[in-house]
């Protein structure tokens, strides 16, 4: 399902809501008044229909989402972690890939100033290690000096590789619903 997220259009559509910092500063006051979501104990996939509501989202990728959410987070839930949380808490180490992610994401939204970030979703080539699997990468940048708090988080969720196009399966689907009515 990745390919349909491995979009231009989508990528533009998220990143503004994180990236600059005036972004992310406008984001967590939509989520801190928000009754829909505890931004201290949110969790990757939450956010996003809240900060852009799904019906927004390019090539029929809302209709998707959750489906696509619940199988990453399966995946990457049980992917052992050994990767401290970052430079500055280096003593925090998420016992999973997915906790890693979450842990990641509530240190972007809840620190002070917030910390922007920029995703990136791409999909795994045939011939990768894992290729049927999810993969996450996240590169934080330290503007302030490495044993600062980061200033930059580069969040890159690489998706299963997949032999047809899940894009054209989602536009199909939202033509079908449109033709319905």
């Amino acid at each position: 399902m990745g390919g349909i997220y491995d979009d231009q259009n989508y990528k533009n559509l998220m990143n503004a809501n994180y990236y600059p910092l005036e972004n992310m500063k406008k984001s967590v006051a939509r989520l801190k008044a928000s009754k829909q979501i505890d931004i201290e104990t949110m969790e990757y996939g939450q956010y996003q229909p809240i900060l852009s509501p799904l019906e927004t989202w390019p090539n029929g990728s809302g209709k998707v989402w959750f489906k696509a959410l619940g199988h990453a987070r399966l995946q990457l839930t049980a992917q052992p972690n050994t990767t401290p949380l970052s430079n500055d808490e280096r003593v925090v180490v998420p016992p999973t890939k997915c906790a890693l992610l979450d842990a990641s994401i509530r240190k972007c939204f809840n620190s002070e100033p917030p910390i922007p970030m920029k995703a990136d979703i791409t999909q795994h080539q045939q011939d990768d290690v894992n290729s049927d699997q999810h993969e996450i990468r996240l590169v934080w940048e330290y503007g302030n000096g490495e044993d600062q708090a980061p200033t930059l988080l580069n969040l890159t969720m690489v998706c299963p590789y997949t032999t047809k196009s899940r894009k054209a399966d989602a536009s199909a689907e939202v033509r079908q619903e449109h033709s319905a009515r």
